[in-house]
């Protein structure tokens, strides 16, 4: 029974681990030797400096917790108060923080100088005067909060760990109430901004982000009057304790919604599903969304939003002009920047449309060559039908002209396309971008097509005069083969041929083709990417998912169009010796119709569906993957600190090999929730500390830093 009850006592009462053979591992002491010095003897130990440099990287970020403050942990590990810290030490501190309490423990070590296994009062006050700042707002240990944990004046009594975790717990919240009691002057109830401010930067300013810190004073924004509340003081006061829990809901509700962003319903609703119960009021989480749309006020918040809230490493980007820059000089360097990046950006986008719709159009343009010479074969006799169908088409030009004959005109096709695509890619982001709703990401589906249509109206510019070339360039193999003698021409000579008037023959079916089939493409994709695959802010489609959106999206868009493609076609063909010139697109469309019927309008349909549709897919998926590929520049650091946001979670320090620091850390914030300069009396560095000289050990100086 004694062996049951020997562990259970140990832990009630605060007892210390057994530290007469703590059996330090190879690790252990590999640690140890590695930032250890020798004495006179040729013992190993460590001096403070030594021991911080061992549980702090000098790659760490000290801009919340001081380095030195670390220093204050090295009374801890000294286990026999002798200034030194032998392997023996050591390895009992790497024990504890292997705890899963650690925090609290090496939080009560401290007030426990003689290793009793209980804080005294006595012996916690003296180390509390000895590391508070001198002009900090007072706390009344003799209060009524205080006197719950260690009696009353006549009877004080001793803690024993658990109740000293617990009152650790519970501290930061009565130094709020009694800062607020303190600064209260004529009891109203109420405190000023810069009050409010100071009690937060007293009592919580390790734990919160510069950007929180910065604003501060503007809590009083979201009630009436100029004043702050207790109310909203506690209100704060309990968001910021609950700074993980929150994280978790943010996380889950964004991820959760369509477009990665949450109103404070949709958070509140989350709180209430993980928590069981509401856990936050709503004036907490009018506080949380106050702050995290200071910078771009909205209602419906992204996690990119509430990470400089949540974040307490998060900090301000420093300019080069420093802190005396104004807030005019802010504003016209954003709206110059804002407007310089947008034309990069368009130039960008504008580039990598060019390359992806080369790489499209290569990629099926034999495709494309025989559903030109489908739909210009007019003749109604079966003795004369060059061809009796697509695949028959396709063994016949590379029967009579080989296997280059498939790619005839290619060359004026990928020097037109590029522009051509980019025009069409970048115009639909551009104006589905003026569409888009900024506060929830959606879009109304009529302005999805008007996006789609003006993206096609736009690319005709290019369009005609490429069609009419890699047409003629096309059909010219044919008719070759058809009537000897006849030259091949040149991309060139076809161009200087038709001059620039001719160049646009056509063009009006070019945009009856053109602007539904975009109009029916882009929202058919962004819908099937969207619906089908369920793409998300934080979820990125793979090339496979890319390109079956992008074949399914052309289907429709392609077979529904052809018609306007037949004419297209016909009109942009030289007519032939014995064949109807036709001479506008209403003179073409009936002409057809009476000598061909119905069925030649859908000419050529299957093989545009079958060259359309991976086509747009190619070039979009293309598209996609250069993006990632070739980010614009500057984007890349925004698309690090996205991700560094997005996995947050996982701590950049998680590893046994940091986990030194990161218990060191969570014990620091801990302690310093009595004070903020604990460890740094009279909030100045300790004398004699001094950083290590590069390439060698640090040393340790005479004069103070």
């Amino acid at each position: 029974m004694a062996a049951v009850k020997s562990p259970l006592q140990e832990t009630l009462a605060g007892a210390r681990m057994s530290e007469a053979d703590p059996n330090p591992s190879a690790q252990t002491r590999a640690n140890f030797e590695k930032y250890a010095r020798k004495d006179e003897f040729g013992e190993s130990y460590m001096a403070e400096e030594e021991f911080v440099n061992a549980i702090v990287p000098w790659d760490e970020d000290f801009h919340k917790i001081k380095r030195w403050q670390y220093g204050i942990l090295f009374h801890v590990a000294d286990c026999n108060k002798t200034g030194r810290i032998t392997l023996r030490d050591w390895a009992i501190f790497e024990n504890l923080l292997n705890k899963p309490d650690a925090e609290y423990e090496i939080a009560s070590r401290l007030f426990d100088p003689d290793g009793t296994g209980t804080i005294k009062y006595e012996a916690f006050l003296k180390v509390y005067n000895l590391n508070k700042s001198e002009d900090s707002i007072p706390f009344d240990w003799n209060c009524e909060w205080a006197s719950l944990y260690v009696g009353g004046k006549r009877k004080r009594h001793d803690m024993t760990y658990p109740q000293f975790a617990q009152m650790l717990r519970g501290l930061q919240g009565e130094r709020i109430r009694q800062a607020f009691h303190y600064l209260d002057k004529d009891e109203s109830g109420y405190i000023e901004s810069e009050e409010f401010r100071r009690i937060i930067l007293e009592t919580s300013k390790h734990k919160l982000s510069d950007y929180l810190l910065d604003n501060l004073h503007t809590l009083c924004n979201i009630s009436a009057g100029s004043k702050i509340s207790y109310a909203n003081v506690r209100a704060f006061q309990n968001v910021i304790q609950e700074m993980d829990f929150v994280d978790l809901i943010v996380k889950s509700a964004t991820e959760k919604s369509a477009d990665g962003k949450i109103t404070r319903t949709d958070f509140l609703n989350e709180a209430a599903r993980i928590a069981r119960i509401s856990l936050f009021t709503p004036m907490e989480a009018d506080i949380l969304f106050h702050f995290a749309a200071l910078d771009e006020p909205s209602s419906r918040l992204s996690f990119s939003d509430f990470v400089k809230v949540l974040d307490a490493s998060w900090q301000a980007p420093v300019t080069a002009i420093g802190e005396l820059t104004t807030e005019v000089a802010h504003k016209a360097a954003a709206t110059t920047n804002n407007l310089l990046h947008k034309v990069l950006e368009s130039v960008h986008h504008f580039a990598l449309g060019s390359v992806a719709g080369a790489f499209g159009a290569f990629m099926v343009y034999p495709i494309d060559l025989v559903k030109t010479r489908m739909q210009n074969q007019r003749s109604q006799r079966v003795g004369e039908l060059l061809y009796k169908n697509s695949i028959d088409c396709a063994r016949k030009v590379v029967k009579n002209e080989g296997f280059r004959g498939l790619y005839s005109g290619v060359l004026p096709q990928l020097i037109g396309v590029a522009p051509e695509k980019a025009i069409k890619l970048t115009v639909n982001d551009l104006v589905r971008g003026k569409f888009t709703d900024p506060a929830s990401g959606k879009i109304w589906w009529p302005y999805e097509f008007v996006a789609g249509g003006s993206a096609g109206a736009c690319q005709v510019i290019f369009t005609n005069p490429l069609e009419i070339v890699k047409i003629r360039l096309q059909v010219q193999g044919e008719v070759a083969k058809k009537v000897d003698g006849v030259p091949r021409r040149s991309a060139l000579w076809i161009v200087r041929n038709l001059g620039l008037m001719g160049l646009y023959k056509g063009a009006s079916a070019c945009l009856l083709r053109d602007i539904p089939f975009s109009a029916i493409y882009f929202p058919t994709y962004n819908h099937i990417k969207r619906d089908y695959f369920g793409e998300t802010p934080q979820k990125s489609l793979g090339v496979f998912q890319l390109l079956t959106a992008g074949a399914i999206a052309g289907m429709p868009a392609a077979y529904f169009t052809t018609p306007f493609d037949v004419i297209k076609t016909r009109l942009q063909v030289e007519a032939r010796k014995g064949e109807t010139k036709y001479l506008n697109l209403r003179h073409c469309a009936k002409t057809v119709f009476r000598e061909e019927g119905m069925k030649a309008f859908f000419k050529g349909g299957p093989a545009r569906i079958l060259r359309s549709s991976p086509q747009f897919g190619f070039t979009l998926a293309a598209y996609e993957v250069l993006q990632t590929l070739l980010p614009m520049p500057g984007d890349e650091v925004a698309a690090a600190k996205k991700q560094a946001i997005l996995s947050r979670g996982k701590d950049k320090t998680s590893g046994d090999s940091r986990l030194p620091l990161n218990r060191s850390r969570s014990a620091m914030r801990l302690i310093l929730d009595l004070d903020e300069n604990f460890g740094t009396p009279r909030g100045q560095p300790p004398r004699g500390w001094s950083p290590p000289a590069l390439g060698g050990r640090a040393g340790m100086v005479g004069a103070a830093v």
